[in-house]
């Protein structure tokens, strides 16, 4: 695999411990911090909270994503002491 084609692994794999959001393909979202992710973007997020229908609607503490249900993975940052979506510099 070239190059180009490991960063975005790259860049989740530096979010670990890090706030993000993962959209699953059954439209749900989860929020909380990831503590692992691999290849296959299979995820552990903890303190996790489930949105559905952009509601919150169930808190975990620690919740295991199957890679292949995952539609997206956003990295949030904090800046300012508010929660921002954004992405890691590659």
């Amino acid at each position: 695999m070239s190059q180009q084609g490991k960063r975005p692994l790259n860049a989740l794999q530096k979010a670990i411990n890090k706030e993000v959001s993962v959209r699953l393909k059954m439209d749900l979202e989860y929020r909380g911090k990831m503590t692992n992710v691999d290849l296959y973007m299979n995820v552990i997020l903890v303190d996790a909270t489930e949105f559905s229908g952009g509601n919150p609607s169930a808190n975990y503490g620690k919740v295991v994503i199957r890679g292949n249900n995952v539609l997206f993975i956003k990295i949030n940052h904090l800046a300012d002491g508010v929660l921002k979506a954004g992405r890691e510099p590659l």
